[in-house]
């Protein structure tokens, strides 16, 4: 059902592209579960499969990433890329709790915004406890803005009077998704839009730190509630032999995912001109048809009625966000010189 779905949606999704197959999958896989009784009846094995399919994707990603080309790119972009993540990462908890929004929803919101849309989603979902309709609003909530900067960021970027280097700065560096940042980029101009794909392709590297400090934040809360529960259960006879949390560090095994391992090692690969270039388009579609599939297996089993309970508070989240990204980048590359 996940594959079947993902085939299709890929077929769709080639027809409109600024849509793209994965926001089709997620759609078609919710109006399957939510339409078809069958469908319903399989929920329950939809996770596993679609975190896989999520995880796979991240790996593959990684061999799109070229040290080179980064170090092309020149250090320059840097501070932008920095600055738009720092201020993704910090106004994310504090609007988030601002808003009322739950902690997973948030975070996926925020990671998605300030890396790289839906891979990021998938990564963060790697590492943290969330739930199927939190990932699909999550992605919903991005694609909204992906569409959004389709229509508004080239027009601004004439508007402001950005060079294509400028432009691609800025689009590499706040809009979400890698599909909309080359539409977005080319929109504008080819050399703005081979600009963006770069800059996007070094935000994307912020995958790594990411999940290993979401990993490693989930790992200290898993033990902190072990040993939490392991003294109430026994406080008399055992609370000696409890380690004090706040003092007791993760395993490194337990922190790191392997799938970042891997990612990390596709990537330094890639570097190292280890993966034929005449591979590269190919291994990209691998990656877009995997992000495709863990989209129908989040749709497949999302509850509407879970979408519906969460309210329009994460949508306003991720628009905040997007606002504060892109506003951010603009600031920093009129203060280092790059408009």
């Amino acid at each position: 059902m996940i594959l079947a779905t993902a085939l299709v949606a890929t077929v769709l999704g080639g027809h409109v592209p600024v849509v793209g197959a994965p926001v089709v999958a997620l759609a078609l896989g919710v109006l399957l579960g939510g339409a078809c009784p069958p469908v319903a009846r399989l929920r329950p094995r939809m996770a596993l499969p679609g975190r896989w399919c999520l995880q796979a994707a991240v790996v593959v990603l990684g061999t799109s990433l070229s040290l080179r080309q980064i170090a092309d790119t020149g250090l320059a972009s840097l501070p932008v890329l920095a600055g738009t993540l720092g201020v993704a990462l910090v106004a994310t908890p504090l609007l988030g709790r601002a808003l009322g929004v739950n902690g997973r929803l948030r975070t996926l919101v925020g990671a998605g915004t300030a890396i790289c849309g839906a891979s990021a989603i998938a990564a963060t979902a790697g590492v943290i406890a969330v739930t199927e309709a939190e990932i699909a609003y999550a992605v919903a909530t991005i694609f909204a803005f992906n569409i959004a900067a389709v229509v508004v960021f080239p027009v601004l970027g004439h508007l402001l009077d950005l060079s294509p280097a400028g432009f691609g700065l800025w689009a590499g560096s706040a809009v979400n998704d890698t599909s909309s940042v080359v539409a977005v980029g080319y929109a504008f101009g080819a050399a703005a839009g081979t600009h963006a794909v770069v800059v996007k392709l070094t935000r994307t590297l912020a995958i790594v730190p990411l999940t290993l400090g979401l990993a490693f934040v989930q790992a200290r809360a898993d033990r902190a509630a072990r040993a939490d529960r392991a003294a109430r259960a026994d406080r008399a006879d055992h609370a000696a032999q409890v380690a004090p949390t706040g003092r007791t560090l993760p395993r490194l095994r337990q922190v790191v995912p392997g799938f970042v391992v891997l990612f990390a090692v596709a990537a330094l690969a890639n570097s190292l001109g280890l993966v034929p270039s005449t591979v590269h388009e190919p291994l990209g579609h691998v990656a877009a048809f995997l992000v495709t599939a863990a989209l129908a297996a989040v749709g497949l089993g999302t509850r509407l009625g879970e979408l519906r309970a969460t309210g329009p508070r994460p949508l306003l989240l991720g628009a905040l966000l997007w606002v504060c990204v892109a506003g951010t980048a603009l600031l920093l590359q009129a203060a280092t010189g790059q408009w």
